[in-house]
């Protein structure tokens, strides 16, 4: 049994939504990181970033540099730039990019005990010291302002619901330069809180998308201000964290490709050969090629050239989850014995390509000679990433690349 909950989410404004709300700090360039903070007051990049412009700065993730987070978080209200809601809401948000997709979920409360009682499911391994760090961030910071990304079974009931509201005219409507529109509406009415919060009770279990350190990090909290309070009531809104649900019949699950800077002292012919031993390798020319389609199929570029690489018979035993992932077979036979990258999370001389760029980002790299080889994998199965969760298993590092992905300061959910 899942357990949501509304929130008073602090928003900003509608007239300053589409200048608040901002893609994760990690995924703009310094440049334009930098553009945006000179030229945008109002985007919520400030208030991650705190000290631009400043001489004298904290160290990055120090106490300090986070009760500094929460001052300009607190400027940011107190000049009427973020509001909070008067009562408890779900909200509805779509996502439509420039291609047509669309993506439709909940924003809500997850619960932290799902999370400590497996209702919650991961599919990766959180790092300790992140999670320290991301606890640390909370507790006094207080707020969550992007929403960890999970997803449920799709639901006749609630579709039904959210469709009525999909049809009124949203709360926030705007369009990013990233060619990204962006709705959402506010669903307050006692009857679709009570018939939503009662849905979920529905699903035994829930996947993390995206968001594995966020949701390890908020049940820490949890359970370390529990221990400070033993009369806690578990409604208390450090018990939740919030979250956007999406069906999971609207989840894209991308490739996420490798790109390598050498071939570990091998020339093209002597690493070739060696591949010989576990692959069938097919030459395909200089053009660009079909994605891989079958499982245990991947492409590789190196040196102008594309190749189609497929595991002999009786390499990969299928009966294992994990190790049948494409992304944990590259490693064991290819990378770790012939490259010798052995750490995905600590080797410098290996980089990630994922999501939309695709056959294009891996060319443009190799070809940039920053790089030697690159490798795209086909990307994993939802079935997969479910089989892999349910049996108390995790991915290796950068195994998956999922959409949507989700604005900061969109709602903001207080801790």
């Amino acid at each position: 049994m899942a357990i949501i909950q509304p929130f008073k989410a602090i928003r900003p404004t509608r007239d300053k939504v589409h200048l608040v709300a901002s893609r994760a700090v990690h995924s703009y360039s310094r440049r334009i990181l930098n553009a945006k903070l000179e030229t945008n007051p109002y985007t919520f990049i400030h208030i991650i970033q705190p000290e631009f412009g400043q001489k004298n700065k904290s160290r990055p993730n120090s106490d300090e540099r986070f009760k500094r987070v929460y001052q300009k978080f607190n400027t940011f209200r107190n000049n009427g730039w973020l509001l909070q809601d008067e009562q408890p809401c779900y909200y509805l948000y779509r996502q439509t990019k420039e291609n047509g997709k669309v993506y439709t979920g909940l924003i809500a409360g997850a619960s932290t005990d799902d999370y400590l009682n497996g209702t919650i499911k991961k599919h990766e391994q959180t790092l300790t010291k992140r999670e320290n760090i991301f606890t640390r961030y909370l507790d006094i910071c207080t707020f969550n302002a992007e929403p960890v990304l999970l997803t449920y079974p799709d639901h006749d009931e609630l579709e039904k619901t959210f469709g009525r509201y999909l049809a009124q005219r949203p709360e926030y409507d705007f369009t990013n330069t990233d060619h990204i529109r962006h709705q959402l509406w506010n669903i307050n009415r006692k009857e679709d809180l009570d018939l939503i919060t009662r849905a979920f009770e529905d699903f035994r279990s829930i996947y993390i998308a995206d968001g594995h350190h966020r949701t390890a990090s908020s049940a820490l909290l949890a359970q370390q201000r529990r221990s400070k309070n033993r009369n806690f009531t578990g409604k208390e809104p450090f018990n939740f964290f919030m979250s956007l649900f999406i069906p999971e019949s609207q989840l894209d699950i991308y490739d996420y490709n490798r790109v390598i800077k050498d071939l570990n002292g091998l020339d093209k012919a002597t690493f070739l050969q060696k591949l010989e031993t576990t692959f069938k390798v097919q030459k395909e020319g200089n053009a660009l090629p079909e994605k891989p389609t079958r499982i245990h199929e991947m492409l590789m570029y190196l040196e102008d050239d594309w190749y189609r690489l497929h595991y002999r018979p009786g390499t990969i035993n299928d009966n294992n989850a994990v190790a049948s992932l494409d992304s944990h077979l590259l490693t064991q036979y290819l990378l770790a014995p012939i490259l010798n990258i052995h750490d995905l999370k600590t080797d410098k001389r290996i980089d990630f390509t994922g999501g939309p760029e695709g056959l294009e980002g891996i060319l443009k790299r190799v070809d940039s000679k920053k790089f030697k080889v690159g490798f795209v994998l086909r990307p994993v199965e939802l079935g997969q990433l479910k089989k892999i969760a349910d049996e108390g298993l995790t991915m290796p590092p950068k195994s998956t690349w999922i959409e949507p992905k989700i604005r900061s300061g969109l709602t903001i959910f207080k801790l």
